[in-house]
């Protein structure tokens, strides 16, 4: 037939002629997996209808200058288009082939059949179009069933699915409607329903909210399962082992309704008290969950999201499609099968492609062009302005908290770090994989057309309320420009050091010499009164100076004023500094500059933090010189201490007294907790510095509880967040207060943590 085909004659390569969804049915079937039996209507019987019935210029020009962020505007043309075909005359060649194969599905009686839509991009890595079209269950009879199949192809003009398109950037006159029509399961009498005999839910091969890929998790309710899949009731929920099938966790939720089969459609009832508390699946249906689990993500070799239904405890899959929402993957499916030029740690995921060019110093600017691969050594501050020209940075040394691994996340630009050889072997053009930590020789575009399904942009996030502040990491003032509309509440954390570096250049003791300390002054309040006033009126946290010995001695001047250590990252550094007779008088004029930004420009929205806090003395002391330049706590003017050395964590009690948040700094406090240098990449390239570690947690768990029992919040500006999609979930069930990211991660963190939050909730 040219315009129906059977679930058996379709695979998963079929989706332009049967959507997404249906070629997935048809490619399960061929699998073997348990799909109930069906045929698809094909995106070619849509097409050919509308054409002859001359809609398809209709609807082309209903949708000139549409503008889908009107919502108003959407909602009118929509609807026009959806009366459109809904009202076309469905061809006698097309309507004849539909009646034939319903009548060999249903082996000549009118039984009930679930119709469903799918789209030909549906279902896809990177755009799954979930629930953007209908679905009509229960249907019978012929004529009920070609009502249903125009319902699905005006569905593909709802207002959400045209507004989606457009967001994902697809042309709306290039994507057709196949529609799958499948035996319906579940077609029982009311009290059959009452007594557990169906259910029906959603499953997925890696936990969905952690992406961790150890793990299934399945959702389970009572009757056909719309209420699951739409978030109606709280199912039951089940989190398995993806190695042994072992039930590690389960939820059992009240499911106080279901949907059952009526005379026509579905009716909605009351689910019997005795079953509302009780675990919905039995060990029998766990099993063959489990087992479909697994079956399905080893045929599709991906991570996937699937619906299910069991009846009379005999499990059987209606639909499924690759996990496309928050998903961080530590290896790729991707294989590449090129050698690699070299091969580092993973610092800032994405990929970048370009000429390399090896600048071992700050001063060869000129080698580096806009768009350039820059391979280097290491990094430090004064090579900020040429990292921000590079479309990837590769370094020899380093971990993943050098100050290359840092910025380069912070830049949102693919980096690898501690190669050993990258400026010896790296050359040419290459293309960075900042995800899995390779450099290759010449253009892998497939590469970066991988790293769109690990983008969530901040679109997808809008109106997503979550309890976890979500703020964000600053460096460079002029990036605000381009990051301020990103959906954070406020600057967790402003580093003056890139202001110092760059704007500034000279030691503050080199300025006090010269009598030009209004200079390091007035750049000061002028980088962070950019930032402020454009976020005004959501708060900015100033870290005051964090630059150890060595980095100071690098500024005009400092050799004078810096001693060398043997050991600067545990040296002399913040709040020590501060108060020592040698730099107090540099830390007055950070805190003039603070206090000219919130009094002469106005911007209240300017708290501070003191940095690499060891003692509750000095603080005290810090707190004194702050007030004596006209910096006193008080409701508008909060002090934030950061938690990096672990007396702060011992000490909590203390230190609340004395502070109005903690921030985290993971990467020091990794550093303290387990001895490791944290510029050491032996030492990282063999595992020892992980912020995962479970003595760090622990640290953080306890810093948490003694803050919030002395009403002191706990925020975190540390790396981990960005970095690791499982430490965030930790942090959010462990009640921090806020968490404060990288840029190019703050979309994906607030969906994360809605996520968690709202898992967190059913489960209450």
């Amino acid at each position: 037939m040219k315009f129906v085909k059977f679930f058996g004659e379709l695979s998963k390569n079929d989706t332009l002629i049967a959507g997404g969804k249906g070629a997935n049915l048809g490619e399960m079937k061929r699998a073997g997996l348990p799909v109930p039996d069906g045929f698809v209507v094909t995106s070619q019987a849509y097409k050919y209808s509308l054409e002859k019935n001359k809609a398809t210029s209709k609807i082309i020009q209903l949708l000139k200058g549409l503008d889908v962020n009107n919502q108003k505007q959407l909602s009118e043309v929509t609807k026009k288009i959806r009366s459109v075909i809904e009202n076309i005359k469905i061809p006698n060649e097309v309507e004849l082939e539909i009646k034939k194969a319903y009548k060999k599905l249903c082996g000549g009686k009118g039984i009930a059949v679930a119709v469903r839509s799918s789209a030909t991009l549906e279902d896809i890595v990177g755009a799954s179009f979930a629930g953007e079209q209908i679905t009509l269950l229960n249907v019978k009879g012929e004529k009920e069933v070609i009502k249903a199949i125009k319902k699905c192809w005006a569905s593909l003009f709802t207002e959400r699915a045209t507004f989606y398109r457009a967001e994902k950037g697809f042309s709306h006159e290039k994507v057709l409607i196949a529609v799958p029509v499948q035996i319906q399961l579940g077609v029982l009498s009311e009290e059959e329903y009452k007594k557990g005999k169906y259910k029906a839910g959603i499953g997925f091969t890696i936990h969905p909210v952690t992406g961790e890929k150890d793990k299934i998790v399945i959702e389970a309710s009572y009757g056909q399962g719309e209420e699951v899949v739409s978030g109606e009731v709280n199912p039951d929920t089940y989190v398995l082992d993806k190695k042994t099938g072992k039930l590690i966790e389960k939820r059992v939720g009240s499911k106080e309704k279901m949907k059952i089969t009526a005379d026509i459609g579905l009716k909605e009832i009351e689910t019997p008290k005795e079953l509302r508390n009780k675990e919905c699946l039995t060990q029998k249906e766990l099993k063959q969950l489990y087992k479909v689990a697994l079956l399905l993500e080893k045929h599709y070799d991906f991570p996937q999201d699937f619906e299910w239904a069991s009846q009379n405890e005999k499990v059987y899959l209606l639909q499924t499609r690759p996990v496309t929402a928050f998903f961080e993957k530590k290896e790729s499916k991707l294989r590449i099968n090129i050698k690699p030029l070299t091969k580092g740690l993973p610092a800032s995921p994405g990929v970048g492609i370009g000429e390399a060019k090896v600048v071992f110093s700050p001063k060869e600017s000129d080698k580096l062009k806009e768009g350039d691969v820059l391979v280097t050594r290491r990094t430090n501050p004064d090579f900020v302005p040429l990292m921000k020209k590079a479309s990837a940075i590769v370094t020899d040394e380093g971990g993943m908290t050098s100050h290359a691994a840092i910025v380069s996340r912070e830049l949102g630009i693919p980096c690898v770090v501690g190669t050993g050889n990258a400026t010896k072997v790296v050359k040419g053009i290459v293309t960075v994989d900042g995800r899995e930590g390779f450099v290759y020789p010449g253009k892998i575009e497939e590469l970066a057309s991988r790293e769109k399904a690990f983008t969530v942009t901040p679109e997808e996030v809008k109106g997503l309320k979550t309890k976890t502040k979500i703020l964000m990491n600053l460096g460079v003032p002029n990036e605000i420009e381009k990051y301020k509309d990103l959906p954070f509440e406020g600057i967790g954390l402003m580093r003056i050091e890139f202001i110092i570096a760059s704007w500034v250049k000279e030691h503050p003791n080199y300025l006090l010499e010269k009598h030009e300390e209004s200079k390091y002054v007035d750049k000061l309040a002028e980088g962070i009164a950019i930032v402020a006033k454009a976020i005004y009126p959501r708060f900015v946290v100033v870290r005051f100076s964090d630059f150890k010995t060595n980095e100071y001695r690098n500024l005009i001047g400092g050799e004078k004023f810096e001693p060398v250590e043997e050991n600067p990252m545990i040296g002399w550094r913040g709040v020590s500094r501060y108060i020592s007779p040698q730099f107090e008088k540099a830390f007055r004029l950070e805190c003039r500059a603070i206090k000219k930004v919130r009094e002469e420009y106005k911007l209240n929205n300017v708290w501070v933090m003191l940095p690499f806090v060891r003692t509750t003395w000095e603080v005290e002391k810090a707190l004194k010189i702050m007030e004596e330049e006209g910096l006193k706590r008080s409701e508008d003017f909060k002090v934030w201490l950061m938690a990096e050395v672990p007396s702060i964590v011992f000490m909590a009690e203390e230190f609340s007294k004395l502070c109005d948040g903690f921030s985290i700094g993971s990467n020091d406090l990794t550093q303290l907790v387990l001895g490791v240098d944290r510029d050491s990449d032996l030492l990282a390239n063999m595992g020892y510095f992980d912020e995962r570690n479970e003595a760090v947690k622990r640290a953080i768990q306890e810093l948490i509880k003694k803050a919030h029992k002395n009403k002191v919040t706990v925020s975190i500006c540390g790396q981990a967040p960005s970095v690791y999609p499982e430490f965030t979930e930790f942090l959010v069930r462990n009640k921090i207060d806020s968490i404060s990211v990288n840029p190019d991660t703050v979309a994906k963190t607030k969906k994360l943590v809605y996520g968690v939050e709202k898992e967190l909730k059913r489960r209450k």
